[in-house]
């Protein structure tokens, strides 16, 4: 039996799942605009990193901190978020969520980003906003049926080009009309979103509601051996991305000397190759087993961080590497979540979701630190770059033995 047809044994699908394609439709499209705006939020930060360290003499670790803290606080955040959308439902978390992240929001464009200590605060707040995905991905799957989930979380998914919309629109709009302009305006975008989904969006009916208290979920997600291979993956697929995301215009300003609106217009193109990808790595996945395709997007990775490591000419060899790794980092994220979907019970799927998603996000915090240190001590981001392709290597190796195997046990 081959990784697609395993697909639609490994869990029966809810009840929902025979709902017809409008509802289902209405629901996914909801759902990756709810992302897509809360990503936006969760990353207008970033871009403005070069900025805030001219203005306020920032270190280079200073800076990567800046831009990493909400990236923490939003991956562990996903852990109870997805055990309370596991009992809650998307209908409940989605506005909620998008409501709490318009106050760190408006904070930050308001008064917080005058002082170092104020942007940590807020970006710390701001973190909320990267829980949104431990909601919509087991909201998504609940209305899917098992041989379509690839895909649909793959659009799902798609959502997380809410970093390029930041990336494209905050750095003008602040040169424009000021710091408070792209907060104002992300703030009002999700006020908007809360008020419509919670008009419009409804959980599946005859969804699986997951009892007991949320330490005793998490516990049983914890015991679940797909969590934490999963969990591994989406560290290296989902991090990177992040790590590249936040840490791009910075590294593109040191090592090629770029202006800070070129280099987040890059990281831009960057984002929004690896948002496209996401959906297609769903879809190959939904076809050919998410092993294969992890796999190939493995390798990718690996040949792109070796040639990066040089350092080459920015065009066309360090464009060509830096796209191939968005390509892949894309694609991998979407197939390790068909991997979720392929081998976790319907009912876990939020909380399986949470500790995956945390664990995505953290490894987006990792490499920023990283390749600060790194640069700080040596000059160079050699190093950092050699350290990825080896553990997108061991990664590589990991899937082929292990993940093949055990989604052969859980299809016996």
């Amino acid at each position: 039996m081959d990784d697609t047809s395993r697909a639609a044994t490994a869990a029966p699908p809810p009840s929902g799942t025979g709902a017809s394609p409008g509802p289902r439709g209405l629901m996914l499209t909801l759902a990756t605009l709810g992302f897509a705006l809360n990503f936006w939020a969760w990353a207008l930060l970033s871009p403005l990193g070069p900025r805030f360290q001219e203005i306020l003499d920032l270190s280079s670790f200073e800076q990567s901190l800046l831009v990493a803290v909400p990236v923490i606080v939003g991956s562990v955040g996903r852990i109870p978020v997805g055990a309370l959308t596991d009992r809650y439902g998307g209908r409940v978390m989605f506005p909620l969520v998008s409501a709490a992240t318009i106050v760190p929001v408006l904070y930050l464009g308001l008064a917080g980003h005058t002082t170092f200590a104020g942007l940590l605060i807020g970006g710390f707040f701001l973190g909320i906003g990267g829980t949104a995905f431990a909601v919509g991905v087991p909201f998504v799957n609940s209305w899917f049926p098992p041989e379509r989930r690839g895909l649909a979380v793959g659009v799902f998914g798609a959502g997380m080009g809410g970093t390029a919309i930041s990336a494209l629109t905050t750095v003008n709009l602040v040169k424009e009309y000021g710091t408070a302009a792209p907060f104002v305006i992300t703030a009002v975008a999700l006020a908007v979103y809360a008020l419509v989904a919670v008009l419009l969006l409804r959980d599946v009916p005859g969804r699986t509601v997951s009892g007991g208290s949320m330490l005793s979920r998490l516990a049983v997600t914890a015991r679940l051996v797909a969590t934490w291979q999963a969990s591994g993956l989406y560290a290296l697929a989902f991090g990177g991305y992040v790590a590249f995301s936040v840490y791009l215009p910075v590294y593109l300003r040191t090592a090629y000397g770029l202006e800070p609106a070129d280099a987040a217009n890059r990281m831009a193109g960057f984002v929004l190759l690896a948002v496209l990808m996401r959906p297609l790595g769903g879809w190959f996945s939904d076809r050919f087993g998410p092993v294969r395709v992890l796999a190939v997007a493995l390798g990718v990775v690996v040949a792109g961080a070796v040639v990066q490591s040089f350092t080459p000419e920015l065009m066309p060899v360090g464009t060509i590497a830096f796209l191939a790794m968005a390509a892949a980092l894309g694609i991998g994220s979407g197939a390790v979540f068909a991997l979720v979907a392929l081998i976790t019970p319907p009912e876990r799927v939020g909380s399986v979701t949470g500790v995956v998603g945390a664990a995505g996000g953290l490894g987006g915090f990792v490499p920023p630190l990283v390749m600060g240190a790194v640069y700080g001590s040596t000059g160079s981001y050699a190093i950092g770059l050699v350290l990825l392709a080896v553990v997108s290597a061991a990664a590589l190796l990991y899937t082929v033995t292990k993940v093949r195997a055990e989604i052969s046990g859980h299809g016996a």
